[in-house]
């Protein structure tokens, strides 16, 4: 990757998406920074630019919704924006049982962790693939590799992500654009606020620092791997459901995730 392009980073308020945002803009990247709230937008801006010169674009944007992307596109190209490169950061969970969760909540999951990411990466990708340069990342976790029992269609959602990734890394070899999924476990950031998980066990036993997962995205994603998994239990937890009976797999999430 080079300096003076420019990266489209969703969820960029927070979290992995903010910490994204001061890596990519400390190599000189200028940056398009999405999420609902302007204000905590305003904040990232003001601390990147106190050490960096990158251009930035702020957009106040609900991406669950449909035409809240089509308005994103819209100004991009009135602004005549090049994205050159994507990180699909934006996303959240919901934990409970499935017959007692709300739909609604369930149903926004789906639009914000599969329908945004599919609709930017739609948008993007064809001109990265044109040009024969750029790359997205995807944000999915590590909840992509089995079924989740209390938290149901984050883990389903965060399935899609990874799959969606791999099966656009392959057919986009032979150029130079990659795709790279990134698995966090549980991190430090809000989202165990938002699914209302912190007194779980999984939460409980110890969460990623967010500076050293994002540190470890953006050197897979610079060094073009289509899979990355921050942390060595991460990554052995990852590869042993793999071989572990698919019902094993359910009860042993189900007992990591409930609450203490």
């Amino acid at each position: 990757m080079k300096s003076n392009e420019t990266v489209l980073i969703t969820g960029a308020s927070g979290g992995i998406g903010k910490e994204l945002a001061f890596l990519f803009a400390k190599d000189g990247f200028n940056l398009v920074l999405v999420a609902r709230s302007y204000e905590n937008l305003l904040k990232v801006k003001s601390e990147i630019e106190s050490y960096s010169n990158s251009k930035i674009h702020l957009f106040s944007k609900d991406l669950s919704k449909e035409n809240e992307i089509t308005s994103l596109q819209k100004e991009l190209i009135e602004e005549k924006i090049q994205i050159d490169y994507l990180v699909n950061n934006a996303g959240f969970g919901l934990f409970g049982e499935f017959v007692n969760t709300s739909l609604d909540e369930e149903l926004n999951m789906i639009d914000l962790n599969i329908r945004t990411v599919t609709h930017l990466t739609k948008l993007f990708l064809k001109g990265m693939v044109e040009r024969n340069k750029g790359g997205v990342m995807n944000i999915a976790s590590t909840a992509a590799f089995q079924p989740g029992p209390l938290m149901a269609v984050y883990y389903a959602t965060k399935s899609y992500v990874l799959s969606f990734s791999e099966a656009l890394s392959n057919e986009l070899k032979g150029t130079n654009v990659k795709i790279t999924a990134v698995c966090p476990g549980a991190t430090e950031t809000n989202f165990g606020d938002r699914a209302n998980m912190h007194e779980s066990k999984l939460f409980q036993s110890g969460v990623g620092n967010v500076k050293d997962v994002a540190r470890v995205a953006y050197k897979g994603f610079n060094d073009e791997k289509t899979i990355v998994i921050p942390g060595v239990t991460n990554k052995i937890l990852a590869t042993s459901v793999r071989f572990m009976p698919r019902k094993l797999v359910t009860n042993v999430v189900r007992s990591i995730q409930r609450r203490i």
